[in-house]
């Protein structure tokens, strides 16, 4: 988190001995304290007398329209609604996009993810639980952990109980209706509320906790209004949003110090969608690194918690498979099918770029593949992964979430163009600390997906949906450097200029995918950056702020 603001406090200033939230280390130095009392969560932070006070490139937030809505609320004794109106407007949003098509709408026989959702619901309510990994319909086989199993199985249950015809056994294969839609798209917003917004208030409320309302409010809308997770899920029809929140609450929890808490939670969002495991890395070497620094038998002690949590979480989710070595293997090998391949179509990471030169999957055998593309995922998020054990913070911890999932969406196997919405989630939650690159960020992610959008005929949706964020996050470049400025403007020129170019200029007949391949060529590349930039950051994260959370000027409260 970026270091607070002083202005406020220079009548009160006071000299104190820093009490590191969980992650500093134990001996104390002099440092200003700024304290603050919030109804809820508040936070500490401290300052040397050398370090800047506010980000290096900090914006001013009057620039941004939500800003001035923020304060416009506040002004208008509208604080208590506020939280309401925004979760209100972004389902609304949500809805609306909705509207729109999904995935595979029409085009049989194999139609796409919204009928794999479909199925899996199909499947879940008729075959015993023990046949939902090894089913030979050959009909979308379920292919992700058994939350996402469990979570099917309530949808399907409930849909049955509506429409029967929804969900018959074989007979209701690319099923489509306009009531079937309507429940469908319901059960993302449902689970959507329930995890991922919820999440996503309490985060803004605890990590802003020391900044005026106006930023707090201005984070909610900004991040809750993210352009791609709202076109994927809501408009391609997925539940990322589950795996999403289930990681943000593991985030909340572990800035609570309820370590505990968050490894539950980090686990059920691996045990819902595996593509979770792009933040393993970091969430580990946290762990660790705050239990090195517990003593000898107060790390040994916290270890223990610690996997039994995991180990029990885990095993309750995996223990309807358990009972034979062949079912666990099976559910294994349906969660890693390695046989699909490195990539997945125009996906923007580095072995798509490559293989515009170097043909790597008719050169290098599958094996041969999956091994080099851990090595190199390994080594790309190392040195983070290090350093984060060294020197655990919480600030720290989002650096690393963000630089071991941009590792894995760049090197690691069997990556989709989605992926890219593991990364811009970190990235996102720091929109005020890293204002004008998690504006930029979310561009791109957002236009690395276009191809997959333009499939699914959303066009009209991204159009929309980008062009609204760029308008929302343009004043984060005022007060910028020149270099971020030449940045920002190139990349809204190639985005404009690649897609006005799709619109009135037809690819030459020996390269159809030439705008594709264009689109990842020059995402992957702005990837690269990304990845270098929150690598270089999370190495120069020095005295920052120290998080925990509800202080005021007696004493330190902490999660129950």
């Amino acid at each position: 988190m970026a270091p607070t603001t002083l202005r406020a406090n220079k009548a009160t200033k006071s000299k104190a001995n820093t009490a590191g939230a969980g992650a500093s280390s134990s001996s104390p130095s002099p440092h200003r304290t700024t304290t603050t009392t919030t109804t809820s969560f508040t936070t500490t932070t401290t300052h040397s007398s050398t370090s800047p006070t506010t980000t290096p490139e900090a914006p001013k937030l009057k620039n941004l329209a939500v800003y001035r809505y923020a304060t416009w609320l506040e002004e208008n004794q509208l604080k208590k609604t506020a939280v309401w109106i925004a979760v209100a407007a972004a389902v609304l949003v949500r809805w609306t996009v909705g509207l729109g098509p999904y995935s595979g709408q029409g085009v049989s026989p194999r139609f796409g993810d919204y009928e794999a959702q479909r199925h899996w619901m199909e499947l879940t309510i008729h075959r015993p639980i023990r046949e939902w990994y090894s089913d030979k319909s050959k009909w979308w086989d379920l292919d992700y952990p058994p939350l996402t199993a469990y979570v099917s199985w309530i949808c399907g249950f409930l849909g049955a109980k509506i429409n029967p015809e929804w969900f018959a056994w074989e007979t209701s294969r690319g099923y489509e209706s306009a009531d079937a839609k309507l429940f469908m798209r319901s059960t993302v917003l449902v689970f959507e509320l329930l995890i991922y917004i919820s999440s996503i208030v309490v985060f803004t409320q605890r990590w802003f906790a020391h900044k005026p309302w106006t930023r707090q409010h201005t984070a909610l809308l900004l991040i809750l209004l993210q352009p791609g997770v709202i076109l994927i899920d809501s408009g391609h029809f997925q539940y990322n949003t589950v795996m999403l929140g289930l990681v943000v609450w593991a985030v909340n929890f572990f800035l609570a110090d309820q370590d505990v808490l968050g490894s539950v939670a980090f686990c059920l969002a691996l045990g819902f969608k595996q593509m979770a495991l792009y933040f393993s890395p970091a969430v580990f070497a946290y762990l660790l690194g705050k239990s090195f620094r517990q003593g000898f038998f107060g790390c040994i002690w916290k270890l223990i918690k610690l996997g039994v949590a995991v180990i029990l979480t885990l095993g309750l989710l995996f223990s309807p498979w358990m009972e034979s070595k062949e079912e666990i293997l099976q559910v294994v090998q349906r969660i890693f099918p390695v046989f699909r391949g490195l990539y997945q179509d125009k996906v923007a990471n580095i072995w798509c770029a490559v293989n515009v030169v170097i043909k790597l999957r008719e050169r290098f055998a599958i094996q041969d593949l999956i091994r080099f593309s851990t090595l190199a995922t390994l080594l790309s998020f190392l040195p983070s992964l290090v350093h984060l054990i060294a020197k655990p913070t919480k600030r720290g911890l989002i650096y690393g979430l963000i630089n071991s999932s941009l590792s894995f969406f760049l090197l690691s196997f069997q990556v989709h163009e989605k992926s890219i919405l593991l990364p811009a989630l970190p990235i996102t939650l720091l929109i005020l600390d890293e204002p004008a690159l998690a504006a930029l960020f979310n561009t791109l992610a957002t236009f690395s997906m276009f191809p997959l959008l333009r499939q699914e005929e959303l066009t009209t949706q991204y159009y929309v949906l980008l062009g609204f964020w760029v308008w929302m996050t343009t004043g984060t470049f005022k007060n910028v450097s020149t270099l971020l400025k030449f940045l920002s403007a190139l990349n809204l020129l190639v985005i404009v200029s690649m897609h006005l170019g799709e619109m009135f200029v037809a690819p030459p007949a020996r390269y159809p995918d030439l705008y594709a391949v264009l689109n990842s060529l020059w995402s992957a590349a702005g990837f690269v950056f990304y990845w270098a930039y929150f690598n270089y950051r999370q190495f120069t994260l020095v005295n920052t702020p120290k998080m925990g959370f509800r202080v005021t000027k007696s004493k330190t409260h902490k999660l129950a």
